[in-house]
């Protein structure tokens, strides 16, 4: 798990990660610890173990990948719908790109999504933007 500093007085952005390969994983945490006011604050690569840490600990990012290797993110976004009335940004980056997960994820409140194989650059623009504007409500630009 990765932390990176954060100034002080500002609240970070707490990003929950739910992707089975360590390789993209490992990548994503990276480009993520460059952003200036996030906070990779928890990471899973299951379903169950996924549901029981976000129980555990609240995020206000969760970037979720469609296939895990114990269960998938549409049950867990579905499950996360039926208990959270919270604003949680949730993003599916993955490679099931096509329409029907897409319209899936938006019935169970997915903000954005990203095509794992070509749109990392624009997700960590969207996590950069909402940190911009995270830092920027608290009134510290």
């Amino acid at each position: 798990m990765n932390k990176i500093s954060v100034d002080a007085g500002c609240n970070p952005l707490h990003i929950f990660l739910v992707e089975d390969s360590l390789d993209v994983r490992e990548l994503m945490i990276e480009n993520l610890a460059m952003i200036p006011g996030v906070v990779v604050s928890g990471v899973s690569e299951s379903e169950s173990d996924a549901l029981a840490q976000l129980d555990m600990q609240p995020c206000d990012i969760l970037i979720v990948d469609i296939q895990l290797k114990k269960g998938n993110g549409i049950n867990l976004l579905r499950q996360l719908s039926e208990r959270r009335t919270s604003d949680l940004v949730k993003i599916i980056c993955s490679n099931n790109s096509t329409e029907i997960f897409r319209r899936v994820g938006r019935q169970y409140g997915v903000d954005h999504f990203f095509d794992k194989t070509s749109e990392f650059p624009q997700l960590f623009n969207l996590v950069r933007d909402l940190s911009s504007a995270h830092y920027e409500c608290q009134g510290h630009l």
